[in-house]
């Protein structure tokens, strides 16, 4: 084991703030004295533009002489205590059936954090797919880029094809590589 392996250890926390735009955020965790540094670049090694304030996250860290910083990230929760706003459109579906529909792999059309929503495409499938920013949130995302390669569970609503969830691209590359 090297040095630099000895130094790197696995904490967990919540996000205090991410800003795409500036390229980085800070973690609080109560294993850290101080605010844990994360970079875009490393949250998209993970395969996220973004993540949500509050969202929950293991990361691998680092002492630097800048302090504490983020070098990988394992795992992303959604923020606690927020239920998928479906309404009408899906509300007949209980959460063990949205968790059990598949995750379709899609790419950003476009997505408007103003507006609240956007549309993806999955791959393979002509129609749009509805993603509201609610949605977005509870999966721990804070927003979308144009062409980000994204996995949906997607519901038929009255208005048609909608996310019920978003995860990231690397989630259903696992699922995928897991069913076979």
């Amino acid at each position: 084991m090297s040095e630099d392996d000895k130094a790197m250890q696995v904490l967990q926390g919540r996000v205090k703030w991410f800003d795409p735009a500036k390229g980085f955020g800070f973690i609080v965790s109560d294993s850290s004295a101080s605010d844990i540094l994360l970079h875009a670049n490393v949250l998209r090694n993970f395969g996220q533009s973004s993540v949500a304030d509050g969202a929950g996250i293991t990361v691998r860290v680092q002492q630097t002489q800048r302090g504490v910083q983020a070098v990988e990230v394992l795992k992303i929760d959604p923020p606690e205590g927020i239920v998928v706003p479906l309404g009408e459109e899906a509300g007949q579906m209980s959460p063990e059936e949205l968790l059990a529909l598949p995750l379709e792999p899609s790419r950003v059309k476009w997505f408007d954090k103003a507006k609240g929503f956007g549309f993806a495409n999955v791959f393979g499938k002509p129609e749009d797919v509805f993603i509201h920013i609610e949605v977005l949130r509870v999966s721990g995302f804070a927003d979308l880029a144009s062409g980000e390669a994204v996995a949906l569970r997607i519901a038929e609503g009255k208005r048609g094809r909608m996310a019920v969830q978003v995860a990231s691209w690397e989630s259903a590359l696992r699922g995928r590589e897991a069913q076979g």
